[in-house]
């Protein structure tokens, strides 16, 4: 018989008889790893146990130890064992699919009856039970014409349609958990008593179009989360509530900062709160550029398609482009603009006026430019995916050998920022070419060993984010963890050698002779829009006083303190601080209630004694306690609370 070779982690090789399978191997090696195994990577492909092995090929066997397959299995399994509940309680509902994503799985079902929650709380029993059964899962592979039959004799159009869509050449593989049966591709574990039973629950019922088209059926769409331990799943819980009540959108309404509506999908009506918060933020970030030695420019926000063919944009970018089609007069055709999504085309058209030299070199030029991009109504979410936004954005045109200086300047700058803001400390990303992109292998090499070397230079090892580059040059992405564990990335920046090239920009060297410059484009919040919304889930609302829409509220307790309260407001606001009154007939605590709502910093409360003394009752947000401060004081404090960090 044929013998495979095959090499195990710590270098050491056997041979096997061709096709032995995974779990054979676990056993030969002992039975406690016999035991415990639950899958393999093989050639770094996940391996089911049962699959046989039929090459030479490295191999690692895999046990509930190793979080990430362990944890893939999990989720797959229970996606299969939520399914099998499904057609048990209810035989007459089509499976169609059912992947593993992010903290778990969904499943799609065509039902005609609505799942309601009293369903899923008895699906989830039913998938214990199930588990508790223990049932085997095993593993074959069919033929199509078998596989097309089988589940045409049993009324399931979607799984034929899904063998259909398959490619010949992949085998056809079908799994059983006890006697309900599925097409997958696999891996699973080996009896549905490995799955944990305490550490998954179906959160929510969300509609769904089979295959994602809305011309199909609508199906009904099961979400579930699962983990390897009650802990973790608890942990996740807690962080969905959490989560719930720091929800921008929720709190956007409390705080009456915005509202978005249908007659402009993916686009935000600023309120008065949110607009200060929105100004005050880049009053900050256009202090820091200028300090960076950045300078300012605004662009067009319509621009001819001419432009976009140059720049690669219309061809790598165009689905995510508004369109503009204008009658323009006594032209033979419609003028196509559109709407421009991002400022690298048009920053490059201002260097390009006038002669460069390399002593203007680096050119550091930014722009709060407003930009349009289509995202999918699906997609959207508040104000933190949207269609028409600000980038905080800028592009360094620099030489060669400042791209290292450059990058080093970018992080120090970046780190300051973030300091501001509230974060201490960020991950990044090195991100390298995509399969979709502009310019050759050849430059795709220049530019990502400089940007590599850029970023070690400046003591930093980034993480490798393979193919998550722009479609024109490599970039570093900079993440933000927030106050529940999340992460957000935020900041970028990317070394380009294409658009230079693609719209002819040049400088003078010293050697009098024409050189393209390289072009690094940089964010630091990324868009605005989406950093308040950071912003204020990172804080629950309860944003740093210098950021604070409304920072402080003075409000009576008595109408004789009338006068006195609007003292208190007139010496703060002068001293620059947001001060407002309320003077309104409602007892204080009902007032305190409703500025605490809008999350209100501070609430100074004024009555007899406090007119008397002039002194003022102190209550800050989040404090039960309040403390009592003369007038002096209080304005004292606050008026330096209301700086930006970089007035300090």
């Amino acid at each position: 018989m044929a013998q495979v070779s095959l090499t195990f982690p710590d270098g050491s090789k056997r041979d096997y008889d061709a096709g032995v399978t995974a779990a054979e191997v676990a056993a030969s090696i002992s039975k406690s790893l016999g035991k415990k195994a639950i899958s393999a990577q093989v050639d770094g492909a996940h391996y089911d146990l049962q699959w046989p092995i039929t090459a030479d090929a490295s191999i690692a066997i895999n046990t509930m130890a190793d979080d990430a397959p362990a944890l893939e299995l999990i989720r797959h399994d229970l996606a299969h064992i939520m399914a099998r509940a499904v057609q048990e309680i209810w035989p007459d509902v089509k499976v169609t699919i059912g992947p593993v994503i992010k903290d778990g799985w969904y499943y799609d079902f065509d039902r005609t009856e609505p799942f309601t929650p009293e369903d899923l709380g008895a699906i989830e029993k039913k998938m214990k039970e199930i588990i508790n059964k223990r049932d085997a899962v095993r593993t074959e592979v069919w033929d199509r014409d078998v596989a097309v039959k089988y589940y045409q004799d049993r009324g399931e159009p979607y799984k034929v349609e899904l063998i259909e869509s398959i490619p010949g050449d992949e085998p056809l593989r079908m799994y059983w958990h006890g006697d309900w049966q599925d097409l997958c591709r696999g891996p699973h574990l080996q009896h549905t008593g490995q799955v944990p039973g305490d550490s998954f629950k179906l959160m929510s019922v969300a509609g769904a179009y089979w295959r994602g088209d809305s011309d199909r059926a609508m199906l009904q769409r099961i979400y579930g989360v699962a983990f390897k331990n009650k802990e973790d799943l608890r942990k996740h819980l807690n962080m969905l509530e959490e989560a719930a009540k720091r929800d921008h959108r929720k709190l956007g309404r409390e705080m009456d900062l915005f509202h978005m509506q249908e007659e402009a999908p993916g686009q935000i009506f600023w309120h008065p709160n949110g607009w200060k918060i929105y100004t005050t933020l880049q009053d900050y970030m256009r202090r820091q550029q200028e300090k960076g030695g950045y300078v300012e420019v605004n662009t067009p926000q319509v621009v001819d398609r001419k432009l976009w063919e140059k720049s690669g944009h219309w061809e790598k970018y165009q689905e995510n482009m508004f369109i503009v089609e204008v009658d323009e007069e006594h032209a033979r055709e419609k003028a196509i603009n559109a709407l421009k999504p991002m400022n690298c085309p048009c920053h490059v058209e201002i260097f390009k006026v006038g002669l460069k030299s390399y002593r203007d070199l680096p050119l550091r030029m930014a722009e709060f430019g407003s930009c349009a991009r289509y995202e999918p109504s699906g997609a959207l979410h508040g104000i933190m995916r949207v269609r028409g936004f600000t980038q905080d954005d800028a592009h360094i045109f620099a030489t060669e050998d400042q791209i290292a200086s450059e990058c080093q300047k970018f992080i120090d700058f970046l780190s300051e920022i973030y300091r501001d803001l509230g974060f201490e400390k960020f991950d990044i990303l090195f991100s390298d070419r995509p399969e979709t992109r502009a310019g050759s292998d050849e430059v795709w090499d220049k530019a990502e060993t400089s940007l590599l070397e850029a970023t070690r230079a400046a003591g930093i090892e980034p993480t490798l984010n393979p193919g998550e580059g722009a479609f024109y040059g490599p970039k570093l992405e900079f993440s933000l963890t927030d106050a529940i564990g999340r992460v957000w990335q935020c900041g970028t920046f990317q070394v380009d050698f294409v658009l230079p090239e693609r719209l002819d920009a040049t400088y003078i060297g010293q050697d009098g002779a024409k050189h393209r410059p390289v072009m690094l484009h940089r964010a630091c919040l990324g868009s605005f829009e989406r950093f308040i919304g950071i912003l204020i889930e990172e804080h629950a609302g309860k944003l740093p006083f210098w950021l604070a829409p409304r920072q402080v509220v003075v409000a009576s307790i008595t109408s004789e303190a009338d006068d006195y309260v609007h003292e208190v407001v007139e010496t703060l606001v002068k001293a620059g601080v947001r001060a407002e009154a309320d003077t309104r007939n409602e007892k204080i605590n009902y007032k305190v209630r409703e500025h605490s709502l809008g999350k209100v910093p501070v609430i100074l409360a004024v009555g007899h004694r406090e007119v008397e003394e002039r002194t003022v009752s102190v209550r800050r947000l989040g404090q039960k306690q309040t403390s009592m401060a003369t007038l002096d004081e209080i304005v004292s404090e606050l008026s330096v609370a209301a700086k930006a960090p970089d007035l300090l």
